[in-house]
Formats: structure tokens, C-alpha cells, sequence
């Protein structure tokens, strides 16, 4: 399931990586309070508690969703640990439209 590039935006973005968290804390037996909302400053490591591991299954989602247009080891090469750390959705939201709209 792949949406068009044109309709790549923020909000349309957000809801698509929301559903591939929910997904990946569900199968840590996560109930739905805990991820009851993901907002853009939701934190990867404070709020969720995802560990490098769940990065590397992110990236599988994003690759499968998305395709080569989205490329997350990039986005995650140019940060340094403490970026990494305190890193939000709403940071790879903005990574995951810029990267759509390149490749349009």
C-alpha cells in the first residue's frame, strides 16, 4: 500500500507512521493506551521506549511502505547519538515528505 507523492503531506505522513508504530509496540504487547496518541513530538526513546532494534524494524515498515524513495539508514547516518536519543516522529515525518517530494 503506497500512496501517490502528490499527496505526500504532513498530516496524511503521520497517520501512515503512526499505524507502523502502533504495529511494531503491538507486538511488544503494548495496550492501546500507551499509544493512545503520536503526535509530532512524540519522542522515539522517551515516549515510545524504542531501542535501536525497533529502528531497524522501523525501517523495514518504512522500506516495504514506501519503497527506496524513503531511505531511513540515511536519515539516521547524519544524526549523532544524542540526535538520535531525543529524535521525534515529527523529525522523520518532515524526512518522509521531503523524501516523497524529491523523488515525485
Amino acid at each position: 500500500m503506497s500512496i501517490e507523492t502528490t499527496a505526500a503531506n504532513e498530516v496524511t505522513v503521520l497517520a501512515q507512521l503512526s499505524g507502523m508504530l502502533r504495529e511494531l509496540l503491538e507486538e511488544y504487547g503494548l495496550d492501546g493506551e500507551d499509544t493512545a496518541e503520536i503526535t509530532m513530538e512524540t519522542t522515539f526513546h522517551d515516549d515510545l521506549e524504542l531501542e535501536s532494534v525497533d529502528l531497524v524494524a522501523l525501517s523495514g515498515q518504512l522500506r516495504e511502505h514506501y519503497g527506496d524513495r524513503v531511505n531511513f539508514a540515511t536519515f539516521i547516518a547524519e544524526r549523532d547519538l544524542d540526535e538520535i536519543i531525543a529524535l521525534t516522529v515529527g523529525e522523520l515525518v518532515r524526512y518522509i515528505v521531503a523524501s516523497l517530494r524529491a523523488t515525485a
